[in-house]
């Protein structure tokens, strides 16, 4: 699924063989703490991609969109040229997690800005944030649908902004406006939905959210989302819907980085048994198990599920809890 110029495609299916911002940055995210040069290379594609379509930032940090192909792209083509047809581009969580993994990597020593100019697009990348005002827009969301206000969005935003302050200019006033809105809004997802696996972004990777809300998050996860297969998205989820919401099988990998961080290790071990439970023997995990059936899609594997199993299992051989099984795969 990696490209020769850096970047990702979310999977070989034929739905899923496009580049989207969003998918990368989760990825890559195993790299992070490895000595190959991965991260970087897909830091510099998703550069390169900003810097052709830097006109459209530049219009767009002064005059809000309003048409959705004005936004910068959530999608693209595999060389990272914008694809024409109709979608959700209205994406600020994409955008938060890039400005996110820029700053992470330069925490871990990664060699992710190569110049000036690379510094540059990313102070515009910020403006471009502020002027959508990205504390009260309704943008896609993570799962590229309905336009409403999604705390998962403006979590990410405020994430990146408090990461990448030191390298550029980002106004206190801009953090504290995504902040006014999350205490606003958390511990629900938006107006319309009570809960959201999106959520799971603010306690990992972002852990932007203080633990009592974390926990009180990760609480209406397992209770209300959590299913044999995974997590459903949302009550409701009519994607891959054949009488019931579709499973998606990062769910599991994901409540056990959350819990991982929050150091509750009996519960992070219960996540990975079920993560294991589900893995394949060639590790290719699947986007989701169709609703009401016990069927993988043809999503398979999802570079970003696949990317979380090696998160989760990274964390349990760190904390000496990954079972021979897990050792021996």
């Amino acid at each position: 699924m990696r490209l020769p110029n850096g970047a990702y495609i979310a999977s070989p299916s034929d739905d899923y063989s496009y580049v989207w911002i969003r998918d990368v940055g989760y990825t890559v995210l195993p790299y992070l703490t490895t000595p190959c040069n991965r991260y970087e290379k897909a830091m510099h594609a998703l550069l390169d991609l900003f810097r052709r379509y830097e006109w459209k930032i530049d219009i767009h940090t002064q005059r809000k969109p309003v048409h959705l192909y004005e936004y910068i792209h959530a999608r693209y083509d595999k060389d990272l040229t914008e694809i024409k047809e109709p979608w959700g581009h209205a994406q600020n969580d994409a955008i938060g997690l890039f400005i996110w993994n820029i700053a992470q990597g330069i925490r871990h020593r990664k060699a992710v800005l190569r110049d000036e100019k690379d510094r540059e697009i990313l102070q515009k990348l910020v403006w471009y944030l502020a002027c959508v005002e990205y504390w009260d827009h309704p943008d896609n969301g993570m799962w590229e649908e309905n336009r409403e206000v999604h705390a998962s969005s403006v979590g990410a935003v405020v994430a990146g902004l408090q990461a990448i302050r030191l390298l550029v200019d980002v106004p206190e006033d801009l953090i504290r406006k995504g902040q006014q809105t999350l205490s606003l809004i958390l511990p629900r997802e938006s107006i319309t939905k009570e809960t959201d696996l999106a959520l799971l972004s603010l306690i990992y990777p972002y852990q932007v959210v203080e633990r009592g809300m974390a926990q009180r998050i990760l609480k209406n996860v397992t209770t209300k989302l959590e299913r044999t297969y995974g997590c459903i998205r949302y009550e409701g989820d009519q994607y891959y819907n054949h009488g019931k919401e579709a499973e998606w099988c990062f769910g599991f990998p994901w409540l056990g980085l959350c819990h991982a961080v929050l150091g509750n290790r009996q519960q992070a071990q219960e996540y990975w048994q079920k993560t294991l439970y589900l893995l394949p023997d060639d590790g290719r995990m699947p986007e989701l198990y169709i609703g009401g059936t016990n069927r993988p899609n043809g999503n398979t594997p999802l570079a970003w599920a696949v990317a979380m199993v090696l998160l989760l299992k990274q964390h349990m051989s760190a904390a000496g809890e990954e079972s021979s099984e897990a050792a021996a795969g």
